[in-house]
């Protein structure tokens, strides 16, 4: 820090220098509980441009050792924000881990964390697919309040994400692995670049083994086996963060296990005994498991694994392939085995206990806790949320979810990404000197009526399910279903269809609920919220 010549003028008198000195200080003291750092040659350099006569070296002393505890305490301050790392499967359903039940897929790195940490047993996606659950993590707001009806859609330029409410907070912010809710070339308006990260190694949708990666924007070839190569490069960029002492939020979206399902030999002859198309697929989720090993194991040889949130889930339900735990339905469906999924959260410094809770949360509560996590308040210009903050559940205190959660299914085809192709694109115009524009997106599309409400809704409250599903062969008709999900879990009970008379104010309030939630969301999506 220089302090300018204007801050003190020479007085010729010792005394008026001295209490300039302390006025001095004061202020440095101040710019330095906001992180600044200070030394011994501030006090030189400030000495040098006040031009008085040196002090008493008692004095000097007394002063170096304030500005030396104010650093320290100052840096204090700044290491107790914790650092993030956000982990995601695709396509992981609920019961496609050890820790659920499965018979056969081996991850002994979840359940030690089921064991060891925070395990949701009732956390879910906010939509039944990739990209819009994606976006409500990186928003914290419901995927059709942005136009992020289905897989392939984008974020808004105008959203306000996760990565740049940390950013401006002083986080350092990385990227890796899927992203899918953007352009992955660096003039994309929602790419991860304009998005909030400083860096990112990110693929337009789901990758395979020796993935290729946009780098800032420029393409890459890796080697190795998909999942590994995300966390290792994502390892790389937390180690050389945490040499400067920054605090991070990283994004690992592993690839897998989507399909197609090609596990490398190491993990696939676990399975052995298994046909050869499940031992591909329980592989692949074997893979992920060992990458997520070792990205524990990477933030404790860097010794920040006890103020790491390292929270980890998947993006919906599962694939027919796969395991919803006896859950109803699968990807793609609101019921429940298309949107509970896996999650489990450390933090030892805080959970040093393993607790299961049963709270409802969802994808779309992340941003918001991280941001109460760090001690930030919401943006000025924030949008309306749809999610809540779980800090105080992850303290250790008592947390009640007030508010019921709201799950849409709006009717939209997606868009398909091959990411492969894609980036193969990008590196042929990249290699000849001729890249094209990213193409438009994000853009706020016609104008939605808020009368109709089309498609599969569903809100849950307390033990509560009530699902709005259209009749098919009349799609502005709806039936509605009632579960009692602590009761039954696989939704097979419709309430509704036995005596309801002690349900009748539940019932109506639930509806209404849901239509007015639903009504918002339409304001939102026509953009009422940027205005």
């Amino acid at each position: 820090m220089t302090v300018h010549k204007r801050t003190i003028r020479s007085t010729g008198t010792r005394d008026k220098a001295k209490y300039q000195f302390n006025r001095a200080y004061f202020n440095m003291n101040k710019r330095n509980a906001d992180g600044l750092t200070l030394t011994k040659l501030d006090y030189l350099a400030f000495h040098s441009e006040a031009r008085v006569a040196p002090l008493p070296q008692t004095m000097k002393r007394l002063f170096i050792l304030i500005l030396i505890l104010s650093v320290s305490f100052a840096k204090t301050l700044a290491d107790e924000r914790p650092n993030f790392i956000l982990c995601m499967a695709d396509d992981q359903g609920w019961g496609d881990t050890g820790y659920n039940g499965h018979p056969v897929l081996k991850t002994p790195v979840m359940d030690e964390m089921a064991r060891t940490g925070l395990r949701f047993n009732r956390f879910y996606a906010a939509a039944a697919v990739c990209s819009p659950t994606r976006g409500s993590v990186m928003t914290g707001r419901h995927p059709n309040r942005f136009g992020c009806f289905s897989w392939g859609h984008t974020l808004r330029p105008q959203e306000i994400t996760i990565a740049e409410a940390l950013k401006k907070a002083g986080y350092t912010t990385g990227h890796f692995g899927k992203w899918h809710i953007g352009s992955v070339r660096a003039d994309g308006a929602a790419s991860p670049g304009n998005s909030g990260f400083d860096e990112w190694f990110s693929s337009p949708n789901f990758y395979e083994n020796n993935p290729l990666f946009s780098h800032n924007g420029k393409v890459i070839e890796t080697k190795g086996e998909s999942s590994d190569v995300t966390a290792g490069l994502a390892l790389d960029w937390i180690s050389k963060i945490a040499r400067n002492g920054k605090p991070f939020l990283a994004v690992v979206w592993f690839g897998n296990p989507h399909s197609p399902h090609v596990a490398v030999d190491k993990f696939k002859n676990l399975y052995s005994n298994q046909p050869d198309d499940e031992a591909h697929f329980y592989g692949e989720i074997t893979a992920m498991d060992a990458a997520l090993g070792r990205l524990r194991s990477g933030l404790r040889k860097l010794d920040i694994a006890d103020n790491t949130v390292l929270w980890y889930c998947s993006d919906n339900g599962s694939l027919p392939k796969g395991s919803s735990g006896g859950l109803r339905a699968r990807k793609g469906s609101l019921y429940e085995g298309g949107i509970r999924v896996p999650a489990l959260l450390e933090w030892p410094a805080q959970i040093k206990d393993n607790r299961i809770t049963n709270i409802n949360a969802n994808t779309s509560d992340i941003y918001p806790t991280l941001l109460d996590l760090a001690g930030l308040a919401l943006p000025n210009n924030q949008p309306l949320l749809d999610g809540i903050s779980l800090a105080p559940l992850l303290r250790g205190q008592k947390q009640v979810r007030k508010l019921p959660m709201g799950f849409w299914t709006y009717n939209s085809r997606g868009h398909g990404r091959r990411s492969r192709a894609m980036l193969e694109t990008l590196r042929q115009e990249q290699l000849t000197d001729k890249q094209q524009p990213a193409a438009p997106e994000g853009l706020i599309g016609k104008h939605h009526p808020n009368d109709t409400l089309p498609g599969h809704a569903a809100l849950i409250e307390g033990d509560y399910k009530l699902h709005r599903v259209p009749v098919k062969k009349n799609a502005n008709k709806f039936n509605y279903e009632l579960y009692h999900l602590g009761k039954d879990p696989k939704e097979s009970n419709n309430l509704l269809n036995k005596d309801k008379s002690h349900l009748t104010k539940r019932i109506g309030r639930m509806k209404t609920d849901l239509i007015s939630w639903q009504q918002s969301v339409i304001k939102s999506l026509n953009g009422a919220d940027y205005r």
